[in-house]
């Protein structure tokens, strides 16, 4: 579905921004950090439109975080283009991959949760398993103590895509990306990818 799809059957999204995030995931003590665009753009520091904020924590702390949140927000677990409640009743499905939060049934989205794999409290890249890592290595943590997906992670998950914005999220890092991080993205993407029109671009 395009966002005009998702909007007519869900209903609309905030945006909040990724210094909402910590008021937002209160009470939750598992890892957690900022995925998808806002990521690229905390790194690149070029702004652009955002269309939602992505979240992510592992997911075997899932029932931790909706604990966390259910005095504020409602979890529905989102699997194969469906949504599901995630509540006392209704456990986590087990394909989903991520939970999308709001309010209540009258107020919009306020934010999505990636639900990221691990292995012995290795992440895991759910795009290519073989590449676990430690959290610290995959992440970074801006000056004011939020931590975001490094970009050529970040940019290895919108390969997938192509959209608009996920052409300029690869404009906006491409010259800040240093010789490991570029070289990473590049071979992620052709394993993934072999003709990927980005890749071009990586060389």
């Amino acid at each position: 579905m395009d966002e005009a799809e998702i909007r007519r059957w869900y209903g609309p999204w905030d945006v909040p921004r990724p210094e909402d995030a910590p008021a937002l995931m209160a009470g939750f003590a598992g890892p957690w950090w900022v995925a998808g665009g806002w990521a690229v753009e905390a790194f690149t520091g070029v702004r652009r439109r955002h269309k939602d904020l992505d979240l992510a924590a592992l997911r075997r702390d899932a029932d931790a975080l909706r604990t966390a949140l259910a005095d504020r927000f409602q979890c529905w677990s989102v699997f194969d283009g469906a949504l599901r409640p995630f509540t006392d009743e209704l456990p986590l499905h087990p394909e989903a991959d991520q939970l999308w939060v709001r309010p209540g049934a009258d107020a919009p989205w306020a934010f999505e949760v990636l639900l990221n794999p691990d292995a012995d409290g290795r992440w895991v890249n759910r795009r290519l398993p073989r590449h676990t890592a430690v959290l610290d290595e995959v992440t970074w943590v801006r000056e004011d103590g939020l931590r975001f997906l490094a970009p050529e992670v970040a940019l290895l998950f919108k390969a997938k895509h192509l959209r608009p914005e996920d052409d300029a999220d690869l404009e906006a890092a491409l010259p800040l990306l240093d010789d490991a991080r570029r070289t990473w993205l590049r071979e992620a993407v052709a394993e993934l990818h072999p003709d990927h029109r980005w890749l071009g671009r990586l060389r």
